[in-house]
């Protein structure tokens, strides 16, 4: 296919989001692309270092060209390669910019390798408007488990604005294929559980007291509670994060997380992530607020329908909807609280081809 696919990187969230899931799209039907109003909705309009690091990785794995795409770029073209990522790859955001989101990136692209891949990834792990490596651990990893895709996720040293230089591996098994994830309605809530973490703040007891204000309202909304307390010693600079999780009857879990911050004291950092998954969960949802719009690109290839109630219809949520659509590899609806998810392409059988 030769003919740009024209994309206004400003409709919806006019966020980074959108240029993360078109570039997995493009590379994964080899449609050529080209963007313009990047990130529009952003106060730093244009590609940021995370995102043109995610560029320029996507344009790596599969031997692509780019055209446009620098610092601060608000359009560029990508015509995607016809390589399998394969081997060992090492990506550097070179800031506090976000690794998770460079992850999430990745990851659909990953999906279709036909070999083992691992990706070694530096820059920030926990940030406000980003979802920490936690999230990604426990929430999606698990997710795409359910729908035949074998992912492990590893932090292997935190990262926090603004120095950044946290270390995530990624490593992906190759897969025959993706199916359809059924979670049409909320099960049970089995446990809580939760891991609060805090690097060089011992002598603070930030770890401590972001749980303990998490525990404190998880209790007062019946639920009893398990946050494992974790003090590092390995990030380069003093940070903090919590996440929490409700695992379901079924299987299904939905996760919460929240960042500590200069001036920002950890009972707020850990009692405002505990009220986030109470919302999510009272919603009736099977996807968080995070997971719901992550999960759209890998269910746009799985095989079979897809139907799922998110949490919130967000503007990244429609935004990866009209994504599918655009791309012609999806048919998506949303009504009274369910989303489906109908593949138009054959099962995939690894590879950068579809149907």
């Amino acid at each position: 296919m030769s003919t740009l696919l024209d994309i206004d990187g400003s409709a919806h969230s006019g966020s980074g989001m959108i240029v993360r899931q078109a570039l997995a799209y493009a590379a994964i039907t080899g449609t050529p692309l080209r963007m313009w109003n990047v990130r529009a909705h952003r106060p730093k309009p244009g590609l940021q270092p995370q995102h043109l690091c995610g560029v320029l990785a996507m344009r790596d794995l599969v031997g692509g060209s780019l055209e446009g795409a620098h610092l601060g770029s608000r359009e560029f073209s990508f015509r995607p390669g016809e390589e399998s990522p394969r081997g060992l790859y090492r990506f550097d955001v070179g800031t506090a910019g976000s690794a998770t989101v460079l992850a999430l990136a990745l990851l659909p692209v990953l999906a279709t390798a036909v070999e083992h891949v691992r990706l070694d990834l530096t820059g920030g792990l926990f940030q406000d408007r980003a979802p920490s490596p936690l999230h990604l651990q426990h929430v999606l990893v698990p997710l795409l488990g359910r729908m035949g895709l074998a992912v492990e996720a590893t932090v292997l040293r935190p990262g926090y604005v603004p120095r950044g230089e946290g270390l995530l591996r990624l490593e992906v098994q190759p897969s025959e294929g993706l199916t359809a994830l059924d979670a049409s309605q909320q099960a049970p809530v089995h446990e809580i559980w939760g891991i609060s973490l805090a690097s060089h703040l011992r002598a603070r007891r930030v770890s401590a007291r972001m749980a303990a204000s998490a525990r404190e309202v998880l209790c007062a909304a019946g639920h009893q509670a398990r946050i494992d307390e974790y003090d590092d010693t390995t990030a380069v600079q003093p940070g903090a994060g919590i996440a929490l999780f409700a695992d379901l009857a079924d299987g299904m879990r939905l996760g919460a997380d929240g960042a500590g911050a200069v001036g920002r004291p950890a009972e707020m950092v850990g009692s405002a992530t505990a009220h986030r998954l109470l919302e999510d969960l009272g919603s009736g949802a099977t996807l968080d607020r995070y997971a719901e719009d992550q999960i759209v690109v890998f269910a746009a290839f799985a095989a079979g329908q897809t139907r799922a109630r998110p949490a919130l219809v967000t503007e990244h949520l429609r935004a990866a909807l009209w994504l599918a659509e655009l791309f012609g590899v999806a048919s998506t609806h949303h009504d009274a609280g369910m989303l489906v998810i109908e593949p138009r392409r054959e099962r995939r059988t690894g590879g950068l081809t579809s149907g």
